[in-house]
């Protein structure tokens, strides 16, 4: 029998179901995510450092844990919410269970409640601050704490998820049946700042010929420049890209100077150092099915999402970006770039993992750029 467990969020919601995973507590943002598969690629995603996530597909866990999935160095999730988790797995490469996984790693979850009506509550009333417990009976207490809990805004997660040193990379992508290839001939040298990159997005980089040195969010401008890189890249991350001046800082230095590739935190990274604002949206983009138009050919791309601040594409236009993707449900932008700098950025995840490969094509356009960058 497993004990009883309560969701408690700040406007006073409370939902009562059983443990999942770790016994006690957790608090964090409460997200939803729409994603069918690939829970274990989600929770090893360092950008859900500081959020609770409730995942919308029904049954979770049927496919277990595996050792090749991850994307990063352990679990970054605060708590885990699902309707039902699988106590068994059903696959050639399951080597645990869920629950077990989330045990091993001390994540606390919580089971057998209505995550329908939960995602529809955050649709209406917007992600916000949650506990998930198994040791305080009390729900007032519970949604007391939730409603002092600090929000992201402003919040620096990036350093808690940061790498401590720099590191190289070698790993290319996965093959069903080689497992992960090994790297082609190297022709880029590229500096990552590493603001809670995940692993496919290095493997991407390699395959497309990068030698890869990932370095930390707190690296300096001209340290990256003594690397003598062809480019830089940079990654995905938590919370509020204003909570990070010192990578602001960083990048306003570097823009101009080299090719220059952000995703999603990066995205907002390189928005707030061009001279543009970021804002918060009310329930954020979570998931692997989000329709993006590419506004240069008209073309949709299904894509892999996860942020919750956006970019406003009017602020950065006095500074010579342009829009050149929009998201197709609540038209937000989704990518810019410069008009005549080698820069640009997506706020999805063209890596995936999980989720669809309809843009890992902007790999290949950040090799094209550095191509371009050299012969000039």
């Amino acid at each position: 029998m497993r004990k009883p467990a309560v969701l408690a969020l700040a406007d006073g919601r409370v939902f009562r179901g059983e443990t999942l995973g770790a016994a006690g507590e957790a608090r964090g943002e409460v997200v939803f995510n729409t994603a069918m598969t690939g829970y274990q690629e989600i929770m090893t995603d360092p950008s859900y450092k500081g959020q609770i996530v409730v995942m919308t597909y029904p049954l979770i866990g049927n496919y277990g844990i595996n050792h090749e999935d991850v994307e990063s160095r352990r679990p970054w999730v605060e708590g885990f919410v699902v309707k039902e988790s699988s106590p068994i797995y059903s696959s050639w490469r399951g080597r645990m269970t869920l629950d077990d996984y989330m045990k091993r790693h001390g994540i606390v979850g919580i089971q057998s409640i209505d995550t329908r009506a939960l995602t529809r509550h955050l649709r209406d009333r917007g992600a916000q601050e949650g506990i998930i417990s198994s040791v305080e009976p009390d729900p007032e207490r519970l949604v007391a704490r939730a409603k002092a809990a600090p929000s992201l805004i402003g919040r620096d997660l990036v350093r808690e998820v940061t790498i401590p040193e720099p590191e190289g990379w070698g790993e290319a992508v996965w093959d069903r049946v080689k497992g992960y290839r090994a790297p082609p001939a190297k022709r880029f040298k590229v500096v990552a700042y590493d603001s809670g990159i995940k692993r496919n997005i290095l493997r991407q980089l390699v395959s497309v010929g990068c030698e890869v040195t990932a370095v930390p969010a707190s690296a300096r401008a001209a340290t990256v420049l003594e690397m003598k890189p062809d480019g830089v890249f940079l990654s995905n991350g938590p919370g509020d890209p204003e909570g990070v001046p010192y990578l602001i800082e960083s990048v306003r230095d570097l823009v101009g100077k080299l090719p220059i590739f952000g995703i999603c935190l990066g995205h907002q990274i390189l928005g707030l150092a061009v001279g543009g604002r970021t804002y918060k949206l009310k329930f954020g983009h979570h998931g692997a099915n989000h329709p993006v138009r590419d506004l240069s050919t008209g073309k949709v791309e299904i894509t892999a999402q996860n942020h919750g601040f956006v970019v406003d594409p009017k602020s950065v236009e006095p500074f010579g970006f342009q829009e050149t993707h929009v998201n197709l449900n609540d038209g937000t932008s989704e990518g810019m770039r410069h008009r005549e700098l080698p820069v640009f950025s997506v706020q999805y995840h063209p890596e995936a993992s999980p989720g669809p490969h309809d843009a890992s094509y902007l790999f290949t356009r950040f090799a094209d750029l550095m191509v371009r960058t050299k012969g000039g």
